[in-house]
């Protein structure tokens, strides 16, 4: 593995990098190669629930900027510019991974590691590549052609009532005024407009029970729970076409849970279920169409979140899209640019790294793309 050179921008530092000396300590160096960031943002271990001190790290780094004013709430983070421009667009990013990997020979953990030019470890593609992007921008972009509010939030990989963006639009609306929002979330550099929305279940079967011995005693919820299996199973999920984009959807039991022992015919059982839908449905019509299927079974509605429209129509994303110049795709999976459309802004998907590869125990991210989505945005802002 060869070193490094010094790096003339972040955005073009050639070479290949070496590995990252962090330990999670501060200050981070927002002005370093951003691939090179992104390995240190990487460093500071912050599963959902442990973002503390990669907050305060972003948030030092931050502070010490002099055309930013810095606002933080709990371990979220809105850094903005007051330029006057005629337009004010959202860079959005989440600090916080799913929890690190359990097998002792993954690669997709904390700290981070480097084979040649690509970066491993848990946050890799979501969204530490992202959130350098943020940081890198910030650091650079003194005077942008647009005003610029970055946000960096806790709380995206968990309960959506957890969610540090949505604390942020009960509490500091008057922060999140914007014409346009970019989240940098993994898209391959390819803008993903809009989003699927989401709804979860938990259907429940009853039964009564006994001894396994004397089955015929009882009557066996796991048993009762087929039907149900069987009619997702059986579905054919819709691609739906929405202002251009198709946007495939997924129904799917994704848990199933039930008895209390080895020898007892179980009273209970409950089979989670997961519904992904196009954003030209609300979650109630989502709702309904799941009971639809599933009448006559105990449904109960745990979760639900919005979808986004693809929002590719407002003047910014097209001027954005030229500047990208890929044909845009649909984002599949939901986003948080679902709550940047709640609120009248319309918002697309950019960002470096595979969606595929997120939360995987092979997390990678290839230090070009970080490059690349830098200077896309670079391009089109500066």
């Amino acid at each position: 593995m060869t070193s490094q050179k010094t790096p003339q921008t972040p955005a073009t530092a050639p070479g290949t990098p070496t590995p990252s000396t962090s330990t999670g300590s501060l200050p981070l160096n927002i002005r370093q190669d951003v691939a090179m960031l992104a390995a240190d943002l990487m460093d500071i271990e912050s599963v959902s629930g442990n973002e503390g001190a990669l907050a305060d790290a972003v948030e030092q780094a931050l502070t010490g900027l002099e055309h930013l004013h810095v606002v933080r709430n709990g371990d979220a983070i809105v850094a903005r510019t007051s330029l006057g421009r005629g337009e004010r667009v959202i860079l959005a990013g989440h600090l916080d991974t799913v929890p690190l990997p359990t097998a002792s020979e993954s690669r997709g953990t904390v700290p981070s590691t480097w084979e040649g030019e690509v970066l491993y470890g848990r946050g890799a593609t979501d969204m530490k590549g992202g959130v350098a992007v943020q940081l890198a921008l910030a650091a650079t972009l003194l005077e942008p052609n647009k005003d610029l509010t970055i946000i960096f939030y806790d709380h995206e990989e968990v309960a959506a009532s957890k969610s540090g963006l949505g604390r942020l639009v009960r509490e500091n609306r008057e922060l999140l005024n914007a014409d346009f929002g970019i989240l940098l979330e993994p898209t391959n550099g390819t803008v993903e407009g809009g989003c699927n929305g989401t709804i979860r279940f938990e259907a429940t079967t009853k039964g009564i029970a006994a001894h396994s011995a004397r089955a015929w005693m009882g009557e066996n919820a796991i048993h009762a729970a087929a039907p149900i299996l069987a009619l997702l199973a059986a579905y054919d999920p819709a691609t739906v076409t929405v202002d251009g984009l198709d946007y495939r959807e997924s129904l799917n039991a994704v848990k199933i849970h039930g008895g209390t022992a080895g020898n007892v015919i179980p009273d209970a059982c409950v089979v989670e279920i997961n519904y992904r839908f196009a954003p030209d449905k609300t979650p109630a019509q989502a709702e309904a169409h799941v009971r639809e299927l599933l009448a006559g079974f105990d449904l109960v509605c745990t979760d639900s979140s919005s979808g986004a429209r693809p929002g590719l129509t407002a003047p910014a994303a097209a001027s954005f899209v030229a500047a990208v110049g890929r044909e845009p795709l649909p984002k599949y999976g939901w986003t948080d640019v679902a709550r940047l459309s709640e609120l009248g802004i319309p918002a697309v998907n950019f960002g470096p790294g595979d969606a595929l590869l997120a939360h995987s125990d092979n997390e990678h991210v290839h230090a070009g793309a970080i490059r690349e989505c830098l200077a896309a945005l670079t391009r089109w802002l500066a």
